[in-house]
This record gives C-alpha cells, structure tokens and sequence, in this order.
C-alpha cells in the first residue's frame, strides 16, 4: 500500500487489517513471549516501561512485532552499557490478541498494576486502551499508528508526530490530513505522469483507493483505476488494462498476498512502470520470498517513510542498530523505529537527572522538547496543538528502492526530499 503521509498510514494500514488476511508467522513467538528484561539484583530499583503488541492476532504473528524487537534489542544494549544513569531499564512485554479487550487488560497490567513509567513502541491492532492510558498520565512514546489514537489523546505520542489539538477528539471536527509528498516525488523526481491504483470491491479497501487518488489529482495525475473482486481477483486483468493505459506507477489498497499476485499478474503481461510503490510496513528483508515469482516487478519496488533506510550502514546510528539486532533472521523498517522509539523514551528519562524518573518528567519532556530525530534515524518529529490543520505544509520524505543483490536501496537524502504539499482531508 502507498503511505501519503504519516498521518494516513493508519487509514493505509487499516485497511490491510480489515481484510483479514493472515500473513503468517516469520519469527516463532516463543523467541518473544513472556519475556522481559531482568530486575535488577541490588542498587538502584530498575526503571519500568511496558511494550504493548498484537504480538497474536488474525493478521499473523509477525505484522506488528517489529516495533517491539527493535525497542527490546535497544534497552538491552542501553542495559549492557549501565543502563540510564546507573539503573537498567526493565521491559514488560503485553500481548494483547489484537482484540480490544486485550488491550484494555494489557493497559490494566502494565500502568495499574507493573507502574510502569512509560509505554514504549505500542503496535496495537485495536488500541482501545488509549483513553486509559491518557487519562493515567502515561506517555506512550513512539507508537505505530495503526488507528487515529495519537492524534486524539494527550499523553500519547506517535512515532510520526501530530498537529492535532489532541483534547479527546479525532483530530479536527473528526478529520486528519494528509500530505501529497509521495506524489510529488515520483513526479518531479521520477517524471512520472500517470498512476495506477488497485482495489478490492470491499469497503475499506475502497475508501483508501479513494484517498490515494485524490492525492494523485491534486498532483495533476491522470489516474487510472483497478477494482478486483475481494473474493475471486483477476490481477491478470487489472495488470493488462494498467499496462494499456501507459501506468508510470502503482499504487494499491489492498493486502501482502494481493500485493504478491499483482506483481506476478504485472510481470506475465509484461508490464513495466517506474515504481510499484509499498508503505514502510512492507519495508522488510523478505522481499524475496515475499515477491519470489516477480522479479522484474519485485526490482521496482519503491518504498517511502519517515525514518532512515535500515540498509544505509553508511549511518553510524543505522550500523549501530543493526550490530544490535544481527541475531534476528529479518529485518525491517519497523524494527529500527522501534528502536528509535526506545532511543526516545531513554533520552527523556535521562532530562529527568536529580529528579528521579516520573511518568511527569518524562511527559514533560516529550511535550515541551524540540523536534526530535533519534540521532538521524527520523525525519525531526514534532508535537503541536494547532487549533486549525494547516492547508499547506513542508514535508519531507524518506525513499527507497529494492535491487536483487543489494537489498533496499536509499534514494537521495530524507532531509532534503522535502516538498511543499497541500495537506487533504480524510476520515479515518
């Protein structure tokens, strides 16, 4: 699925999620589950944060715990270097079944009863826990947004930032918005002119199809647009009729599997485009496997994001997390945002010094600090209220490009691919 901007990745991802696709599990859950790193025998009492994920859930085991490993492998390197001042940080893991009343007994667990400090990385297929957590005054640092929490409650704090008032309300009057820097790109820096969006006939799947294309017009795009059947999808067809109609790019509204057999139906008609464009979920090492009967689909596969390529160990903070989570058999973009998060919540707690580390301190520094970065691993994150959504902002993207043989291939530089783009509505 394409990623317009930050803030429509949960309608992107949602939409992924509603369909129910199982995706399988690529990482055995026994590596994860009930883990958590050890109290600390003597001295100072260990610092507490709790890491939310629909570790089990009807997607597959693997679709949201990439945040959760990278934020796991980062405290357990902080720990080896003596932790934050003197004290380790101890992780409780909560799996919450992807089910909303397993999240609200996840919130009970780790903030009413472990008092934990902070949430770290929460990636939670329902996060109907999130008003709790608000309400209880505990920063939750660097979570995926997966549905419209961060930009409802205070307290909460996304890995992409938000401009919403945050009082409670989605928002704006119920809406978000979006920026069009993805289009953008590919047009100014791609040349390309026409686009290409595939759908299921499902509601969901439809409704982002319809997001997707509004940002392609307002680009000055001629769309051309594809509707499978949920049930029965003839992605041969689709694939014939986009190389017909001269597609330059593909995006889509639809689930891995799908994805998968698009690329097959592209490559057996003979399709060619600049860019088959995916979303930083799907910014992983199983590439291969995932696109194993593609190849020339797979090869212009491009993906765009708000965080550092994983592969770009030409950054010291990029080789440092991947030395750290080289024992894990994949790697992915999530990963390293979940290790950004952590980075995150152990920067706040190290402002707190004589003070101690409080879920106050620690709120206060994620609501009063400048934008931040993680050492360069995300484009600068920021938290304003804005009391109206902006109708035009900057927006700068981070962009890559599979190539058999090297992996994820960075395209220029995330800093400076920025645009001015017009920001559109949508709800979520």
């Amino acid at each position: 699925m394409s990623r317009p901007a930050p803030a429509a990745e949960s309608a992107a991802l949602a939409v992924l999620l509603l369909l129910g696709t199982a995706c399988g599990s690529r990482l055995p859950e026994s590596d994860f589950e009930n883990r958590s790193t050890p109290t600390q025998q003597g001295g100072a009492a260990p610092i507490r944060v709790g890491i939310i994920t629909s570790a089990t859930s009807p997607v597959g085991g693997s679709v949201f715990t990439g945040p959760r490993d990278g934020a796991k492998a980062y405290f357990d390197r902080l720990n080896s270097r003596g932790g934050i001042d003197g004290r380790r940080v101890e992780v409780r893991l909560c799996d919450d079944g992807g089910s909303g009343v397993g999240n609200n007994e996840c919130v009970h667990k780790l903030v009413d009863e472990d008092q934990v400090v902070a949430l770290v990385a929460t990636t939670a297929l329902d996060y109907a826990g999130a008003s709790r957590v608000s309400h209880a005054r505990v920063p939750d640092i660097g979570g995926q947004p997966i549905g419209p929490a961060y930009d409802t409650y205070p307290h909460l704090y996304g890995i992409y930032g938000s401009l919403a008032s945050r009082d409670g309300e989605v928002g704006w009057g119920g809406k978000l918005y979006g920026g069009t820097e993805v289009y953008r790109y590919f047009k100014r820096e791609q040349g390309a002119r026409t686009a290409a969006v595939v759908s299921y006939n499902q509601s969901a799947s439809a409704a982002y199809a319809r997001l997707v294309t509004q940002g392609l017009k307002a680009e000055g795009y001629k769309v051309v647009t594809e509707q499978v059947d949920f049930a029965l999808p003839n992605f041969r067809a689709a694939a014939a009729d986009l190389k017909e109609q001269g597609a330059d790019l593909v995006f889509d509204a639809i689930d891995t599997h799908g994805n998968a057999q698009l690329c097959k139906a592209m490559d057996d008609v003979g399709a060619k485009v600049i860019a088959k464009v995916t979303n930083v979920q799907n910014w992983t090492s199983t590439v291969p496997s995932d696109f194993k009967d593609s190849p020339r689909c797979r090869n212009v596969l491009w993906a765009t994001g708000s965080s550092r390529n994983y592969e770009d160990t030409s950054d010291a903070a990029v080789r440092e997390f991947r030395d750290a989570t080289k024992g894990l058999k994949e790697h992915s973009q999530w990963q390293l945002e979940g290790w950004a998060a952590a980075m995150w919540f152990a920067d706040a707690a190290k402002s707190c010094g004589g003070v101690g580390v409080t879920r106050a301190c620690v709120d206060d520094f994620m609501n009063h600090g400048e934008p931040y970065a993680a050492g360069g691993l995300l484009i600068p994150v920021s938290y304003e209220r804005l009391a109206e959504p902006l109708k035009t902002r900057r927006a700068c993207l981070s962009v890559a490009r599979w190539q058999d043989g090297r992996g994820w291939v960075s395209q220029g530089n995330m800093n400076t691919n920025c645009f001015d783009v017009p920001q559109l509505s949508y709800r979520p």
